[in-house]
């Protein structure tokens, strides 16, 4: 065999990306809640209540993103790396290939939901009345 070596690592780029799709949602919630919270005190009559204080998303979360990203991307390097050696002849375990090929494909697959999450918070948001 040549230098191609076993799927390792992988899972963690996973359990990022998992990991920062619950983040995703529990700040949806939050901000659903604080929508419900908003158009409750206007109807309430409450004229000088003071607005709940929102929090400027952290810079760790833009790191976190792109760190995640850039975890995909290695999977997706490894598992066409190892799919161009096993057609070479260099690797002849069939299910190590298949195994990178899926790993790549599941971790597509979340990064496609955690766009899909960003983007309906963002529309959630840009419908909010200010």
């Amino acid at each position: 065999m040549s230098g191609v070596s076993g799927i390792g690592g992988g899972a963690g780029g996973i359990q990022q990306i998992m990991a920062m799709r619950q983040q995703i949602i529990q700040r949806n919630e939050l901000l659903q809640q604080l929508h419900s919270t908003q158009g409750a005190q206007q109807t309430g009559g409450i004229g000088g209540a003071s607005q709940p204080e929102v929090q400027a998303p952290a810079q760790g979360f833009a790191d976190t993103l792109k760190s995640a990203l850039d975890g995909v991307r290695a999977v997706q390097a490894k598992s066409e790396t190892i799919t161009d050696a096993y057609q070479r002849g260099e690797v002849t375990d069939v299910a190590k290939v298949m195994l990178a090929r899926q790993e790549a494909g599941v971790a597509f697959e979340a990064t496609l939901q955690v766009r899909n999450k960003l983007l309906s918070a963002y529309q959630d948001i840009m419908r909010m009345g200010v």
